[in-house]
């Protein structure tokens, strides 16, 4: 039963096939989301479906000691009752698919997240941008032995949802309901100091000169005029010496 209305969720959904490496990526790590984390979704989603039977029987209790109520009213509680017995083997397999699709690759360069389902959000941080990572554990988390590691880029500043998830602050990237989440920290921190010791670049970035050192452009040396000096000088000479010759001539012609 879960396999057929796996395969029918995944058609209808349209679910990609397993996320790639960034293109050139070497060293490939893959994450995955911890069994306790699917248990503890597992949980929440078993609490939700006791809260709406509690709320059925409410409403059945509520419509049989009602004297009077139209016929109609009498059959919704059927109605109701069928509705939530229909939706049960499609909200756990969309549970159960939502925790077998979530995807974390640490490559040489850069990291990888894909999640979701019914909308799916694959997200591209390179370690040339990253500034932080932290790890994030609340009570239950912690009761669980999972945690969340927090991998923050430049310009990221967005606040977290009430539910403790960063789903529009493209700046943010979480590895949710991981079980080795101080591992995870360190082997992308180490990452991290060997790209920037090693001065990669993005592999999608043209490859010339992006940090290349800044030099002032070379300036050409006036050598016109360095040649044309000594010419210059020297009829500058010549005509001072006819000039001193011609006013000599003169000075004799006058006496």
């Amino acid at each position: 039963m879960f396999e057929r209305v796996r395969e029918l969720l995944l058609r209808v959904l349209r679910v990609p096939a397993e996320p790639t490496p960034p293109r050139g990526a070497r060293d490939v790590r893959v994450f995955r989301a911890s069994k306790r984390y699917y248990r503890y979704k597992l949980l929440r989603w078993a609490l939700s479906q006791a809260g709406t039977v509690l709320g059925l029987i409410a409403g059945v209790v509520a419509l049989r000691s009602a004297p009077g109520l139209p016929s109609f009213l009498l059959s919704l509680e059927t109605v109701a009752i069928a509705g939530f017995l229909l939706q049960l083997p499609f909200t756990y397999a969309a549970l159960r698919l939502d925790f077998e699709m979530r995807w974390y690759i640490v490559t040489d360069r850069s990291l990888r997240i894909r999640e979701g389902l019914g909308t799916i959000r694959e997200q591209t941080m390179t370690f040339a941008n990253i500034q932080n990572i932290s790890v994030r554990q609340g009570p239950l988390q912690r009761l669980l032995g999972i945690a969340d590691v927090e991998v923050r880029s430049a310009g990221g500043g967005a606040k977290s949802s009430g539910n403790g998830e960063n789903r529009r602050d493209t700046h943010v990237g979480l590895f949710r309901g991981v079980d080795n989440a101080q591992a995870i920290r360190a082997a992308v921190l180490d990452r991290i100091r060997r790209y920037r010791d090693a001065g990669l670049g993005d592999p999608d970035d043209e490859a010339p000169a992006a940090h290349a050192p800044l030099t002032a452009p070379a300036v050409a040396a006036p050598t016109d005029a360095i040649v044309a000096g000594p010419s210059l000088l020297s009829a500058a000479r010549e005509l001072a010496a006819e000039a001193r010759a011609l006013r000599e001539a003169l000075a004799r012609a006058g006496g």
